[in-house]
């Protein structure tokens, strides 16, 4: 008696249908699973045993040989349960129904219910792509599953509901499509507006989310540099439902999504300096998970104390921030994830803090400052577009009673630049902000006037920039223009630009 039942596999974040074919023949009673799986798919013999039995069902006392075929594909995780357990009810007639062109997920609880899995979103999306469009799942997966448009997918309590909606006894109702309700996020927690003073890094930083641009803030202790990343989020625009479906797969993979089913808020991650290679990239022994990186993909990614990282850890930034991707690349193959995040550093000027402060005298020596400042790569700080200079508040503006400007003001600015991009980049696929402009875009768009250029070539010289720094120094120009509705680049903005090349400045 032989039976064939789909489910699916996932491959980083694209999925890759596996088909559990059931054999059970007259024999010592055994069983046998073959198809490369791994620990946890070879333990799903005792939950699908002890399902079967506690739902009413039996378990044959025979040879019982199941292949997750494609064969050479490793198989990782607790999704094949339940289609292994409805390909044995087949097999044994036990179950009557009609299987074909239905993918089976779902993780089978030892009193036959069925416990939700990772990864739902990117694997049903897959599904669909290879022709799928029935599927049965866990219940807890219901909410997230919702969001995939033009599919019949049936959310079932356990295995009991399965077999009764595969025989006609009692049909499950298909879930109703959910609608996306970005713009009813909660309330941001910091707000431009508590920031007292600090124009010039506020500024900075409305610059760099209207065009998508990595920032360094360097300041002494104290001067609010954490408090204006943790603002970013408030000026961010909000994302739509493409946008969100791309993050919340990363999420979904990576075990991160909440209740709610989708990411309707921008990520902002905030590893802790002692993050490994693996942990910001992505990885693992036992199955690749997306890092640190790919999870601030669509939003920031945070990095406090930028020194205090190992160099080893940084380095790795250098391609995603280039290339808005990563290539994680291990003996079972290689797996690519989304990166396209904004970089939001920040660090001290040396290890005491108050290089350069006119209250606090500095305590480091030359060379202390030096190794310090050595630990960021020139390479690392060429990717980062803006690099600001904090300086440490004033008693006066910390007491004063003036009301500073929201952050829902400069969230209305920033939608109006990244609104011109839009129209700007309607044509090209890759590019979504002004950070994203390859040498291309940056020719139709950014041209510059012979007095910009004399600019560009006097900071070129003097500034010994490299030609990332000035291609980057000419997109973030394309954005302070943006911002003012200006349709050119003109002297003014380039001249902004250049300013907030503050390590160029003082090498």
């Amino acid at each position: 008696m032989l039976s064939k039942v789909t489910s699916i596999a996932l491959n980083g974040l694209d999925g890759v249908p596996v088909e559990a074919e059931t054999d059970i023949n007259n024999g010592l009673p055994s069983y046998e699973l073959v198809g490369l799986p791994d620990a946890a798919v070879k333990e799903s013999r005792e939950r699908v045993r002890s399902a079967l039995k506690n739902s009413g069902k039996k378990f044959p006392a025979q040879k019982i040989t199941v292949n997750l075929a494609p064969a050479d594909l490793k198989k990782e995780g607790s999704c094949f349960d339940l289609a292994i357990a409805v390909g044995i009810l087949k097999a044994t007639e036990q179950l009557s129904g009609d299987t074909d062109g239905i993918i089976f997920l779902g993780e089978l609880a030892l009193d036959g219910s069925l416990r939700p899995v990772t990864g739902i979103l990117p694997l049903l999306i897959s599904a669909k792509s290879h022709g799928f469009d029935t599927f049965i799942i866990p219940a807890g997966n219901a909410r997230e599953a919702a969001y995939i448009a033009g599919a019949k997918t049936y959310a079932a309590q356990n295995l009991s509901q399965v077999v009764a909606h595969l025989s006609g006894a009692a049909p499950l109702v298909p879930l109703e499509a959910a609608s996306y309700r970005g713009g009813e996020a909660a309330e941001e927690k910091f707000d431009l507006a508590f920031v007292k003073g600090q124009a010039i890094a506020k500024r900075a930083l409305e610059v760099a989310v209207a065009g998508g641009h990595n920032l360094l803030l360097v300041g002494p202790p104290g001067a609010g540099k954490t408090m204006l990343a943790r603002c970013i989020p408030g000026i961010m625009p909000d994302m739509t439902f493409e946008e969100a479906l791309e993050v919340t797969k990363i999420h979904s993979v990576a075990g991160t999504l909440g209740a709610e089913g989708i990411v309707t808020r921008r990520p902002f991650r905030t590893p802790h300096h002692t993050a490994t290679t693996v942990s910001l990239c992505g990885g693992g022994t036992r199955s690749v998970k997306p890092g640190e990186i790919s999870l601030a993909h669509g939003g920031v990614l945070f990095l406090d104390e930028l020194p205090e990282y190992h160099r080893s850890a940084l380095e790795s930034l250098r391609q995603p921030l280039e290339d808005g991707q990563i290539t994680v690349t291990r003996s079972s193959g290689a797996y690519t994830f989304p990166a396209n995040f904004m970089l939001c550093a920040s660090m001290n000027p040396c290890p005491c803090g108050n290089y350069g402060s006119t209250e606090r005298p500095c305590t480091c020596t030359a060379a202390a400052i030096h190794k310090y400042r050595a630990r960021l790569s020139g390479p690392l700080l060429d990717r980062i577009d803006l690099q600001v200079e904090v300086d440490a508040v004033k008693y006066d503006d910390l007491v004063s009673e003036g009301r500073e400007e929201s952050s829902a003001a400069v969230k209305a600015r920033v939608e109006a630049a990244r609104a011109v991009q839009r129209e700007r980049f309607a044509n090209s696929p890759h590019v979504h902000t002004n950070a994203d402009m390859g040498e291309r875009e940056m020719s139709l768009f950014c041209a510059l006037t012979p007095a910009c250029e004399q600019i560009l070539r006097l900071s070129f010289e003097r500034l010994k920039l490299s030609a990332r720094a000035r291609s980057r120094i000419v997109k973030v120009a394309r954005t302070i223009a943006d911002l003012a509705g200006e349709a050119e680049i003109l002297p003014a903005h380039i001249l902004e630009a250049v300013s907030y090349r503050s390590y160029d400045i003082h090498a």
